[in-house]
C-alpha cells in the first residue's frame, strides 16, 4: 500500500497547479506575476527535469519569486493511494485526480523494457461491450497534469522505457490534455523523450485522430476488433459515428514507412470475430496499409457473454492473418488476477462511494 502526496501539498487547495503547464502556459505564469519571460523555462526544468516536489526548491529562482509561484500555484503531483501487485510482477497503481476522480495505470515490467499503461479519462463514454471501463460511464477529463502525474508520481519512474495511453478512457475524446502531455513528454524543454518510446490507442475518434498524425509523431494503435462495420457497430458503439473504413482512409493519408509506427488491436471473441470470412475482410481492409495486428484475449467480465477462444485458436487465427501477409502477434497477457490486464481497469465502486460521500 502506497498513500500521501508528493510534496506535502493540500488536496483542497484551490490553487492551479504548475505541473501538466506547457511552456507557453509557463510564461503566462510568470508574466501574471511580474516575473521575467526566462523563468518559465526555469520553472519547466525543474518540474519536468530536475524532479522538484516543492515549489520553494526552485533555487534559480529569487526567494520572492517563489513566494509568489506558491502563494498562486500549487505543484501538483500526487502520489498513489495504492497500489496491487500481480504474480506476474505487473502492478496497477490508484491514483487521484485534481477534480476527486479515480483512475489506474499499470506498470509492466518485461526483461529490460518497462511500459506504463496510462488512463486520460475517469471512465469512458465509448462504452464498448466487451470493457469494464466502458462500463462505469464517463465521470471526468483528465488534465495533462493528471495524465503525467501516472508517470511522474510512478515509484518504478527510473526504470520506465515506454508508455501507452491504453488505461482508463478514450484518449482522443480528450483531445487538448493528451496532446499536451505528449508535447510536454517529447519537448526538449519537457521530459524530452523520443515519441518512438509512447503509443496512443483510440477506437477510431476521427477528428482527434487526425489532430493526433498532425501534431504528434507517437505511434498509433486503432482498437479494431471487427472489420465488418455492421458487427463492430454492435460490440463498439463509436463505429456509428466513426466508422473503421473512415479511420483506414484517413491513416492511408499519414507515412508510416520510418520509425512511426501503426497497429490494430483485436480482441478475439470466440465465434464471433475469428472466422475465416474475418480473416479475408481484415485482409481487404488494411491491404496495402503498413501496420501489424496485435491478437488479445477476452477477459472476462461480469455478465459478459463473450468468451476467449482457446491458445490452439488463437494461433491459428494468427497465422491465418500472417499468410495474408499481415505481420500478427499475440499479445501476452499481464495483471489479469488483479484485475490490470486489457479490458479491466474500472474505479466505478470507488467513484460511487465518492458520490454517496
Amino acid at each position: 500500500m502506497v498513500g500521501g502526496e508528493a510534496g506535502g501539498e493540500s488536496e483542497d487547495s484551490g490553487r492551479p497547479a504548475l505541473y501538466g503547464m506547457s511552456l507557453g502556459q509557463l510564461r503566462e505564469a510568470a508574466a501574471g506575476l511580474g516575473l521575467p519571460r526566462y523563468a518559465a523555462g526555469q520553472m519547466a526544468s525543474w518540474l519536468y527535469r530536475r524532479g522538484c516536489t516543492d515549489i520553494t526548491a526552485m533555487t534559480d529562482l529569487s526567494k520572492a519569486a517563489r513566494e509568489a509561484l506558491a502563494s498562486s500555484y500549487r505543484l501538483g503531483l500526487e502520489a498513489p493511494r495504492s497500489v496491487a501487485v500481480s504474480r506476474d510482477g505487473t502492478k496497477k497503481y490508484l491514483y487521484r485526480t485534481a477534480d476527486g476522480h479515480y483512475v489506474e495505470s499499470a506498470y509492466i515490467p518485461d526483461g529490460d523494457r518497462a511500459t506504463l499503461c496510462v488512463s486520460s479519462q475517469a471512465g469512458c463514454r465509448m462504452g464498448c461491450r466487451f470493457c469494464m471501463t466502458g462500463r462505469q460511464g464517463l465521470r471526468g477529463q483528465l488534465t495533462s497534469g493528471d495524465i503525467l502525474n501516472q508517470m511522474a508520481s510512478l515509484p518504478e519512474r527510473g526504470r520506465l522505457t515506454n508508455m501507452v495511453y491504453m488505461g482508463m478512457g478514450e484518449p482522443l475524446d480528450n483531445p487538448d490534455q493528451v496532446l499536451r502531455s505528449l508535447e510536454i513528454l517529447t519537448a526538449e524543454w519537457g521530459y524530452g523523450w523520443s515519441p518512438t518510446r509512447i503509443t496512443v490507442s483510440t477506437a477510431g475518434v476521427v477528428p482527434g485522430l487526425r489532430r493526433l498524425l498532425d501534431e504528434s509523431r507517437v505511434h498509433v494503435a486503432v482498437s479494431l476488433h471487427n472489420p465488418f462495420p455492421e458487427q463492430r457497430a454492435e460490440i463498439m458503439p463509436v463505429e456509428r459515428a466513426f466508422s473503421v473504413r473512415d479511420v483506414v482512409s484517413l491513416l492511408r493519408r499519414y507515412d508510416f514507412g520510418g520509425q512511426r509506427r501503426v497497429s490494430f488491436e483485436y480482441i478475439v471473441l470466440a465465434g464471433m470475430n475469428d472466422s475465416p470470412a474475418h480473416v479475408k475482410e481484415l485482409a481487404r481492409l488494411l491491404d496495402g496499409l503498413k501496420c501489424r495486428i496485435n491478437l488479445i484475449r477476452f477477459h472476462k467480465i461480469p455478465g459478459s457473454p463473450y468468451f476467449s477462444p482457446d491458445d490452439r485458436r488463437m494461433e491459428a487465427f494468427r497465422n491465418a492473418l500472417s499468410r495474408k501477409g499481415i505481420v500478427t502477434t499475440v499479445r501476452a497477457s499481464r495483471g489479469e488476477d488483479i484485475q490490470a490486464a486489457c479490458g479491466l481497469l474500472s474505479t466505478k465502486q470507488m467513484e460511487e462511494a465518492g458520490d454517496e460521500a
